[in-house]
């Protein structure tokens, strides 16, 4: 697959890719007579990016030899994307959009460990950002993100605080 913009993929490909992994989704053949459309390849890509990121997983190896394992998927990620470019940054930099949003889930309010690693994930995402924009000599830029790097790690704190407080090991501290 290519990911240059002059040479996109197509929706037959996402999806002919989809049956052969034995992981297309199912469309309401009233709604969608003939197939998926043009419209659905980000639902497409994502299913993609899900059943990839199983195998992945399925296949790594864990404890030690983990290390390896994810070294070797890095060197293929590598090969495909490139080292260092524009186009890695923009990828690293939805891939933990991405994540921020699958931590955050579906609650009103998330439990006190599944927020601290949603900002964990937020700071990481504002803190390559700011190094992004110190690449581009952008510095109002680089105040901006590393301003919003700093209060995601309060929120991290905060978050690994009220774990703390959830198996007893700190007390909650009264309001002023």
């Amino acid at each position: 697959m290519s990911i240059s913009s002059e040479h996109p993929v197509s929706t037959e490909q996402i999806y002919r890719a989809l049956v052969a992994l034995g992981a297309e989704p199912l469309f309401d053949p009233e709604v969608r007579p003939e197939g998926p459309q043009e419209a659905d390849n980000l639902r497409l890509l994502g299913v993609l990016l899900a059943k990839t990121e199983l195998e992945l997983t399925a296949s790594t190896r864990l404890e030690n030899e983990q290390m390896e394992d994810v070294a070797e998927t890095v060197i293929g990620w590598t090969e495909e994307v490139g080292p260092d470019s524009d186009l890695t940054a923009n990828v690293l930099s939805n891939r933990l959009e991405r994540t921020a949003l699958q931590l955050m889930g579906q609650e009103d309010e998330a439990p006190p460990g599944r927020m601290a690693s949603f900002m964990a994930v937020v700071a990481a995402a504002d803190t390559f950002g700011a190094h992004l924009r110190f690449q581009h000599g952008d510095a109002e830029g680089v105040r901006q993100a590393l301003g919003r790097a700093e209060a995601s790690v309060i929120g991290v704190l905060k978050g690994i605080h009220g774990l703390r407080i959830a198996i007893g090991d700190a007390q909650e501290e009264p309001e002023e």
